[in-house]
């Protein structure tokens, strides 16, 4: 099986709405987003590659249209902004383009990280 991996960055903030009022996510906050698409493939194409990586600009175009220095309540509603939704709101937008999609990762901090891998 061949990996490839890319990571992109976005600003944004957002509010756990449906955490008690007492919990630090329930209020507004932002975060410096990290997202890593996985692509897999058990065969490479004519030029050697699982995808090419310049494909993957429209994933990157999406992230900076969509994402980038909104607020993602207004943008993915109240019930699809944490880390775990988000990894999958990208994971079926990237995958409905490209079959070799097998995971997002979406970082909130340094040390956090939430996957999709169906």
């Amino acid at each position: 099986m061949f990996t490839i991996k890319k990571e992109f960055h976005f600003s944004a903030s957002h509010q756990l709405k449906q955490m008690p009022d007492h919990h630090p996510c329930s209020r507004l906050h932002g975060h410096n987003y990290v997202v890593e698409i996985e692509l897999q493939s058990e065969q490479l194409d004519q030029y050697g590659f699982v995808r090419d990586y310049l494909e993957l600009k429209a994933f990157k175009d999406y992230i900076d249209d969509r994402l980038d220095h909104r607020h993602l309540n207004e943008v993915l509603g109240d019930e699809c902004t944490t880390a775990e939704r988000l990894a999958k709101h990208l994971f079926d937008w990237a995958r409905a383009r490209w079959p070799e999609v097998s995971a997002v990762s979406v970082s909130e901090t340094p040390k956090t990280w939430a996957e999709y891998r169906p």
